[in-house]
C-alpha cells in the first residue's frame, strides 16, 4: 500500500471518528475550501453550507461505518467509493434513524501534501421508514 493511500484512508476513517465525536471544525479541515457536496433532492453546495447544517446536529449522537469499496489514486487526484451505513439518534429519540448507501469522492492532494476532500457525491439514503 502506498504513502497517498494510506494517508487517503486514514482521512476516511478520522471523518468518521470526528463526525461520531460532533468534531465540526475538525471533519472542516478534511475537506478543500473550494469543497462541493451533491446530494440527492438539493443544489450543490460547499463548505459554509456544510457547517451550518452541521453545527444544527450538535447533540445529535451517530454510530456508523464506512468501507471504501474502490480507491484509485491519478496523480493529485484520487476518488473513492465507499458505503456508508449510519444512525443518528437526536436527543430524546426512541429510534435511531438509519441511513446507508453509497458516495463518489473526488479528493485532491494540496500544496501542503495533504489529501483532501474536493467534491462528493452522497447516495445515502433512509433505511428504516418509522417516524421522523
Amino acid at each position: 500500500m502506498s504513502d497517498d493511500e494510506r494517508a487517503i484512508r486514514a482521512l476516511v476513517d478520522r471523518w468518521m471518528e470526528l463526525t461520531v465525536e460532533g468534531d465540526v471544525d475538525g471533519v472542516l479541515d478534511l475537506m478543500s475550501d473550494d469543497v462541493v457536496f451533491s446530494v440527492s433532492g438539493q443544489e450543490p453546495f460547499g463548505k459554509e453550507e456544510f457547517a451550518a447544517t452541521a453545527r444544527q446536529m450538535q447533540g445529535l449522537r451517530i454510530e456508523g461505518s464506512n468501507e471504501i469499496r474502490e480507491l484509485q489514486i491519478l496523480g493529485d487526484w484520487a476518488f473513492i467509493r465507499n458505503f456508508i451505513d449510519i444512525r443518528m439518534s437526536p436527543p430524546g429519540a426512541e429510534a435511531p434513524v438509519h441511513r446507508n448507501g453509497y458516495t463518489l469522492t473526488l479528493l485532491r492532494k494540496e500544496a501542503d501534501g495533504r489529501w483532501r476532500l474536493a467534491r462528493d457525491a452522497n447516495m445515502v439514503s433512509r433505511v428504516d421508514h418509522g417516524p421522523a
